[in-house]
């Protein structure tokens, strides 16, 4: 058996008064990016209705009956990829006014969260999507990013910024960066979010058809790429549905050191597509772990309550989930949940179908079926 794992490494705000910034755009001229109507392709529920994991308050949706930033003044033209960019690059509580109908966003450039922020809501009202038309990431936040501000000494270890995700849809995501040119977005990954310190919550969203680089051993998260999380909180993952990712490792989501939490959501059909495990195997360029779900690292956990992995697949190991705790300190939780139809093309699958599972002793299953 091969593996060992490794380590990889790497947000808005001018912080607004009190007034309410109305971020819409006339009409748009020719070759300007907005939101059209969202097409009319059958698209998944938010999560999983049939899923009753009970949700903490650190889990849950926040409220936005008082946003900082309305994106939008009403009509899906108004809706433009200029505005999402400038909301998130000054943080606070962002919602849109689109029109009463679904609209998508085709976003012409990623928008990134300044480090100078301590909370960002994106709310999307469940009828917003953003696209990255396959061509780019949709969200970026990254504490260690000198670029986007440093503001304490250790970015690895920050309470703030602080990104809350609700009722969003992100769509065609593309992080095309690989692990060797990628070392300052920690190894790569995270076609729809990328985000490295302070914390991070993604409620009530769905996650569909996005990629990232599709080689390299410690890169991944097709939907989601977390790292660094303060003091260790964990990352909720509540009412989400990914489908239809591909990325060298983590078909949905990739973490290395990071603790999750993943309440009532769906995950099918994502795919981890490298090639050659971790480390990688003379004569590939490595990955292929991790179906839905990739974590690397010594203390962390992943909790799994509620939620649906079905029909994702791994060209090496791990069709479900691949986890690793390189000092065997990691703990696995699956409860009240159906795991079923991940198979791995390699060998790497212990000690259930669809797993792959290296700390001491072994993953805890309630009330689960796994097969």
């Amino acid at each position: 058996m091969r593996y060992e794992g490794g380590l990889g490494g790497f947000f808005v705000v001018l912080t607004a008064g009190a007034a309410l910034t109305v971020i819409g755009v006339a009409p748009p001229m020719a070759n300007t990016s907005v939101s059209v109507p969202a097409s009319t392709r059958p698209v998944p529920d938010f999560g999983n209705p049939a899923g009753h994991a009970r949700v903490p308050l650190a889990g849950g949706a926040v409220g936005t009956n008082h946003p900082d930033h309305v994106i939008g003044t009403g009509t899906p033209a108004s809706c433009t990829s200029a505005g999402v960019v400038g909301a998130v690059a000054r943080g606070g509580v962002i919602t849109f006014n689109c029109g009463p109908g679904p609209v998508t966003i085709t976003m012409t450039a990623t928008a990134k969260v300044v480090n100078t922020s301590h909370r960002i809501v994106l709310d999307g009202g469940g009828t917003v999507t953003l696209s990255g038309a396959g061509k780019r990431q949709i969200l970026y936040m990254n504490a260690c990013d000198r670029r986007q501000q440093w503001t304490t000494s250790d970015c690895y270890n920050q309470e703030w910024p602080e990104l809350v995700v609700q009722n969003m849809t992100f769509e065609d995501g593309n992080s095309t960066v690989s692990q060797s040119k990628g070392a300052s977005f920690g190894g790569g990954g995270g076609g729809a979010i990328f985000d490295l310190g302070g914390q991070l919550k993604v409620v009530n969203s769905r996650f569909i058809d996005n990629r990232c680089y599709h080689v390299g051993p410690d890169l991944g998260g097709a939907a989601v790429r977390a790292l660094a999380q303060w003091r260790n909180k964990p990352v909720y993952i509540t009412s989400d549905t990914f489908r239809g990712g591909q990325c060298s490792n983590g078909g949905a989501l990739s973490s290395i050191g990071v603790s999750w939490v993943v309440l009532n959501s769906i995950m099918a059909n994502n795919v981890a597509i490298g090639d050659g495990a971790n480390p990688a195997a003379p004569g590939t360029s490595g990955g292929g772990s991790g179906g839905a779900i990739y974590c690397d690292g010594d203390r962390y956990s992943l909790e799994i309550e509620g939620t649906v992995i079905r029909d994702n697949h791994a060209r090496e190991g791990g069709g479900a989930i691949f986890f690793v705790s390189d000092d065997n300190t990691g703990t696995l939780t699956i409860e009240s949940s159906t795991l079923r139809g991940n198979p791995s093309a390699g060998f790497w699958t212990r000690p259930y179908p669809g797993i792959f599972f290296q700390s001491s002793g072994h993953p805890k299953v309630v009330d689960s079926t796994i097969n």
